[in-house]
């Protein structure tokens, strides 16, 4: 029989870099991922990020609009996307359409006319520069294939969307022990150092009235669809859920923070033009906007009580 060597740390061992690292003032890596309430949210090497929602409720939209943005507010980071649903011409459709106001269907039928012409090169000028730090896996969409190639390009963000279609290796005995075993993988590139961010599908809730349905008020983290380990893994987890206050409202609930507290984040989503825009950063805009209009205001009315010029020596 062999006998089984334990393995752990005395206190003593560790309290020296610890202390050493609490007084260095030297803040964890997070990458910033937007403004306003996006500032919340914390994506950075070691930390699994967990995105779910019902169907059509924009989970694809959001983690590409924040991994892009990403991209653009940390200029060194290097990103890699694997969508089992679609392909990167879709994907890049949709953040064309974010990034330049020219709405997707218009994008996607490619009937852009000349008044487009300025907008859409002002977004390509900004997606180019990125093109070099961004990649997207191909088939097979599987998780090997998503670690040789994250390991291939150097990736510092990794986006799996979504995590049920991503099986991991070896053979497992049904879908919910195969996304046991991609978690658990995914936790071990986490600490690596990768930043991992999960997209997942969830499962109907009982309403208030015992119906089957995606209602945000019943859906939790037990809805995170085939799998507990999903929950358990992720350092963070979040679903989408409309806001019905507000007709392009949505609510991203917090509902898990394992470091710091969870607040829930408001959002208008522009379906159109697969942009998400925060709440506060909207009301600061449209706060703007009245401004710049009082502001004009204010200078007519001056124009027209402003004195006229006093005459110059010498006039009749």
């Amino acid at each position: 029989m062999h006998k089984y060597h334990p393995k752990y740390k005395i206190a003593t061992e560790i309290l020296e870099s610890w202390r050493d690292d609490i007084l260095s003032g030297k803040e964890p890596t997070i990458y910033p991922v937007g403004a306003g309430e996006l500032v919340r949210i914390e994506i950075g090497p070691g930390l699994v990020t967990l995105i779910g929602g019902a169907p059509g409720m924009g989970k694809t939209a959001f983690a590409m609009q924040i991994l892009i943005d990403a991209l653009r507010l940390s200029p060194t980071i290097r990103a890699l996307v694997c969508n089992v649903e679609m392909p990167p011409s879709v994907l890049l459709d949709r953040q064309l359409a974010r990034l330049s106001g020219v709405d997707l269907t218009t994008i996607r039928y490619r009937k852009l006319q000349a008044k487009h012409a300025d907008r859409i090169d002002q977004a390509l000028n900004t997606l180019e520069p990125l093109a070099e730090r961004l990649c997207f896996t191909s088939s097979p969409f599987d998780l090997a294939n998503v670690a040789a190639a994250a390991d291939d390009f150097h990736a510092d963000i990794l986006l799996l969307d979504y995590i049920q279609r991503i099986p991991p290796p070896g053979a497992q005995e049904n879908r919910r022990g195969s996304v046991d075993a991609t978690m658990s993988y995914l936790r071990e590139f986490a600490e690596t150092g990768l930043a991992v961010v999960v997209v997942s599908a969830v499962s109907r809730s009982k309403d208030k009235k015992g119906r089957s349905s995606y209602d945000g008020e019943g859906l939790n983290l037990a809805s995170f669809r085939e799998s507990s380990e999903l929950e358990f893994g992720a350092d963070d987890a979040f679903i989408l859920t409309m806001n019905k206050k507000h007709d392009e409202g949505v609510i991203l609930r917090h509902l898990k923070s394992r470091y710091g507290q969870t607040e829930n984040l408001h959002f208008t989503f522009d379906r159109r033009r697969q942009s998400f825009i925060s709440e506060s950063e909207e009301n600061k805009g449209h706060s703007q906007t009245e401004k710049d209009k009082q502001l004009s205001t204010l200078a007519v009315l001056w124009d027209k009580t402003s004195p006229a010029p006093e005459s110059s020596a010498g006039e009749a």
